[in-house]
């Protein structure tokens, strides 16, 4: 009987290690599935940086080309070449009120032929 009860614990026993080790397989393989998810995201956070950062040199090398740098000259600091003439047009505002006025005419339709008479002759 001694020898059944050692038998009965044992079995007891390495069930509840197979359990044990089962929920812990469990628990890695949903953290192994978490950390995959997370690696995707990164991943994708990576190439899109990435594409901002050939946007930027991108632009930085458009900004250092000369024809930048004299456009913006022009705009910013109001500069031309010496055998040009800068034009300065006053704000929308300003224009809008020296512009001529344009009457519009409500669409009427002329006369008729005998009140034109009409008036002709009286």
């Amino acid at each position: 009987m001694n020898k059944e009860i050692i038998q009965k614990v044992v079995s007891y026993g390495l069930w509840l290690m197979i359990v044990v080790l089962g929920f812990s397989a469990v628990q890695n393989a949903g953290k192994i599935l978490q950390t995959r998810a997370e690696i995707q995201s990164e991943k994708a956070r990576v190439v899109k940086m990435q594409e901002q950062n050939q946007a930027l040199e991108k632009q930085l090398a458009d900004t250092q080309n000369s024809a930048f740098i004299e456009q913006q000259v022009r705009d910013k600091l109001g500069l031309a070449m010496p055998s040009e003439a800068i034009v300065v047009l006053p704000d929308q505002d300003v224009l809008r009120k020296l512009a001529p006025q344009v009457v519009s005419e409500d669409d009427v339709l002329p006369d008729p032929n005998w009140k034109r008479w009409e008036k002709l002759f009286f």
